[in-house]
């Protein structure tokens, strides 16, 4: 049934959508990654404390529902605006929150602004699904369907005029449900008059972000943390901005003379002069160079570690994944490549190097073929094999004691990527990849038992004889021959690292005398950890006692950066506060102390309106009302539990989170919303509903392993299709046991429906948390199957109520 009330229904979820991913992207940028896992529980704890609200005080449901929905999306809009100006406003700085206790608060102030929104949302919502009258499954199909649409719109508006746009276009939403709802003969002039005023505002703000962004000229519009990359290069003296422009997944800005020097793993024995380089930063991050010369006039490049792969292949046909600013694109026309194809994942970079160093953009050489693709995708979509293949390093230094960036996703550094790789070398050619050092080693012996698994995937035997491996005072770099090296080729490997004074840390011919000759340590500790783990005889049980966490990243766990074993905890507990990093260095402990958290406020929250409620009490107790709570708070954690999985698999096939956000949740809402009008009162969630869901939940994870093999290389518009389609029955099946009950509720113990829809909210806020870290620990497949679980449990209690 569509009506003011449904449309406005719409508007507002399609608003809190819009916000909430949004706010994904502005704090990725504005303070760090792990920053964006506060946004869901942020939401969500918004919503249930509108159940909460709405418990305590029941006579809100007695309110004139169209003029309520009318005032929350005018509350809601300027709420947004609140919050946007709240969080540049507020000094919050996480790196100084362990000994600033001033911090705390700006924290919480920080979380308070940013829940409102959806505190406001959830009451517009709660209200209309509380009142009896209402035809509840259309107003949550409505609510699901207006969600989805937020989240397919949300991209497009982040690639026109980036985050500030969007939180426009997320206000002009929220007074989209005022306008449909509004009643025009008791409407104060005034008010129309501010509104009009506020819209009119908004769409020429819209309208001119979207013109400077379309130059490469436009305002960040947000505060970004004094840590980060984009801080410091803006505070640099003299540094001039040459280009800022957003799209739907990032943030670029490129600086001249913002002090960018780097060369990774040059040797100290080069005695040239490095040549100038532009820093460019991604969302506010390092800045990576840019570099300003030609090929021919990069003499540093032979004094790189990655030179001695250019020298040994043919270097006829040269694949660059991931080259960022370029840099390795340059290395491999200075080597002599021939023919160079590099995979550049965002447009967006290739507009910033055209915009911002015409005379020496690399990705412009005549040798250059530039392919816009994700490296995973482009792998998978053919069968053309490379004379060498070159991971350049082009991320920051991180830290592994904390686990501060466990949560950084990266499908290129998985067992799946290299093993594609690996696949995609000709047999005499070489992969070559540079990762930074870790003292104690952690980074460079996972990426060693990462490829020796690839190598067996892809068919190779006896990989410890097709590696080598050298570092330099800061990086590890590694070569791997799928054919093996021969006797003159090792030859060359040892005259090239004696000259730049690099260490030889693994051959198939290593001898003692060779190891820790030059960049010297009291150990060769590198080498004893490399060589434990090619010469074990159980590698599994090699990987379980090393002090870190360093087996294989798998595409179901692609956390590459995940080091942390809970052996680590005393070092982590005496450190806590004393390094520089956010939250004191506290890393994978945060996590945990936001369950915590989440747990304490939730269970406050629902257990509140039972101190103002005695008819809650009553109405429990003469209708076994437990049960039905279990089966709200049981939905609401199988239904985070399963759509996180989903979200996070999807990144690999559609490339960026945002896209498989804008994906996934639209679609899974799209079709819940629809299964929600098919569940009528007297058509019911019979047993072949519960048995569908189950089966659907049971066989998507075998239907998922398999799209890797079938659906990677195909065009981006077919893995859309095949993503759309593919969560259609899971996500028609999933909207419909939350209406269901509420029909149950509605027919017998009314008073207690907002109720339910906070032990809903609140159960979902924990389970965004627990998906985290369940995943760091075993897998998504894992967080999948438990969010299953969970809607087993919900049927099976469904079907021991009463009637």
């Amino acid at each position: 049934m569509i009506n003011k009330k449904t449309i406005g229904i719409g508007f507002l979820a399609s608003a809190t959508l819009i916000f909430e991913t949004t706010l994904t992207r502005f704090l990725g940028v504005a303070q760090f990654y792990h920053f964006a896992f506060l946004v869901v529980s942020l939401a969500l704890l918004g919503l249930g404390a509108s159940g909460t609200i709405l418990s305590v005080f029941p006579s809100l449901k007695d309110v004139d529902v169209s003029r309520f929905l009318m005032w929350t999306g005018l509350g809601f809009s300027f709420s947004v605006g609140l919050a946007y100006g709240g969080v540049n406003w507020i000094p919050f700085d996480s790196y100084s929150i362990a000994w600033e206790r001033v911090q705390i608060l700006y924290f919480s102030l920080y979380y308070f602004v940013l829940s409102l929104p959806f505190l406001i949302s959830g009451l517009g919502v709660g209200v209309v699904l509380s009142v009896k009258s209402e035809n509840h499954h259309f107003i949550y199909a409505a609510n699901l369907v207006g969600s989805a649409l937020g989240a397919l719109l949300t991209p497009l508006a982040l690639g026109l005029s980036g985050v500030p746009g969007a939180v426009l276009v997320s206000f002009l939403c929220g007074l989209g449900a005022y306008l449909i709802n509004r009643d025009q003969q008791e409407e104060d002039r005034f008010l129309r008059t501010l509104v009009s005023v506020f819209m009119s505002l908004a769409l020429l703000i819209f309208l001119g972000l979207s013109i400077t962004n379309s130059l490469g000229i436009s305002p960040l519009g947000l505060r970004v943390s004094p840590y980060k990359g984009l801080a410091q290069a803006r505070r640099y003296p003299d540094s001039e901005s040459q280009f800022g422009a957003w799209n739907a997944v990032s943030r670029v800005d490129v600086f001249s003379q913002a002090g960018t020097h780097r060369l990774p793993g040059l040797s100290y024995q080069y005695q040239g002069n490095p040549p100038d380089q532009m820093g460019m930063s991604i969302d506010g991050g390092p800045l990576q160079p840019l570099t300003q010369t030609s090929p021919e006039s990069f003499q540093a490049a032979g004094w790189m570690p990655e030179s001695l792969a250019f020298s040994l292949s043919s270097s006829e046909d040269v694949l660059v994944l991931k080259p960022g600013g370029g840099l390795g694109v340059l290395q491999a026309l200075a080597g002599g490549a021939k023919r160079v194809s590099a995979v550049v994942e965002n447009p967006l970079i290739l507009q910033a190097a055209g915009a911002s160093c015409q005379d020496c953009d690399v990705y412009q050489h005549p040798r250059v073929q530039v392919e816009v693709h994700n490296d995973r995708t482009f792998l998978q979509r053919g069968s053309r094999r490379f004379d060498l293949i070159y991971y350049p390093l082009t991320d920051a230094y991180r830290p592994v004691t904390s686990g501060a960036f466990s949560l950084a996703e990266d499908y290129t550094l998985t067992m799946e990527g290299f093993r594609d790789a690996l696949q995609a070398v000709q047999p005499e050619g070489f992969l070559v990849i540079t990762r930074w050092l870790q003292n104690p080693p952690s980074e460079s012996i996972r990426l060693a038992a990462t490829l020796l698994e690839a190598g067996e995937r892809a068919g190779l035997e006896n990989m410890a004889e097709k590696i080598v491996a050298y570092r330099s005072v800061q990086t590890m770099t590694v070569l791997i021959k799928p054919q093996g090296w021969q006797a003159a080729e090792l030859q060359e490997v040892r005259s090239f690292t004696e000259s730049r004074r690099f260490d030889l840390v693994w051959a198939p011919d290593i001898k003692s005398a060779e190891l820790n000759r030059f960049n010297q340590l009291p150990e060769p500790q590198y080498y004893q950890d490399l060589k434990g783990l090619m010469q074990s005889s159980n590698r599994d049980s090699y990987l379980a006692d090393y002090p870190f966490q360093i087996s294989p990243p798998h595409d179901h766990r692609p956390f590459f950066f995940h080091y942390f074993t809970w052996e680590q905890t005393p070092q982590v507990v005496s450190t806590l506060g004393r390094t520089w990093q956010p939250f004191g260095g506290g890393g994978y402990f945060i996590l945990l102390a936001l369950l915590a958290l989440m747990l304490i406020l939730s269970s406050i929250l629902i257990l509140l309106p039972l101190f103002f409620s005695k008819h809650l009490l009553e109405a429990l107790g003469k209708m076994r009302g437990l049960p039905i709570l279990l089966y709200f708070g049981l939905l609401g954690l199988g239904f985070m539990l399963i759509e996180i999985p989903l979200i996070q698999r999807w990144i690999l096939f559609l490339g960026y989170p945002i896209y498989s956000f804008a994906v996934v949740v639209g679609s899974i809402l799209f079709f819940s919303g629809l299964g929600s009008m098919a569940s009528r009162r007297d058509w019911g969630l019979g047993y072949w509903g519960w048995g569908l869901l189950i089966l659907c939940a049971l066989g998507f994870p075998l239907f998922s392993s398999l799209f890797p093999e079938v659906v990677l290389g195909w065009p981006y518009l077919g893995r859309l299709a095949a993503a759309v389609f593919g969560l259609a029955p899971i996500g028609f099946l999933m909207g419909i046991p939350f209406p269901t009950g509420l029909t149950w509720i509605k027919a017998r113990l009314p008073e207690i429906a907002p109720w339910a829809w906070a032990v809903n909210g609140f159960t979902s806020v924990v389970a965004s948390v627990i998906a985290s870290i369940l995943a760091l620990r075993f897998g998504y497949g894992v967080v999948f199957l438990t969010g299953m679980g969970a809607y087993l449990l919900a049927g099976i209690t469904f079907w021991t109520l009463p009637d």
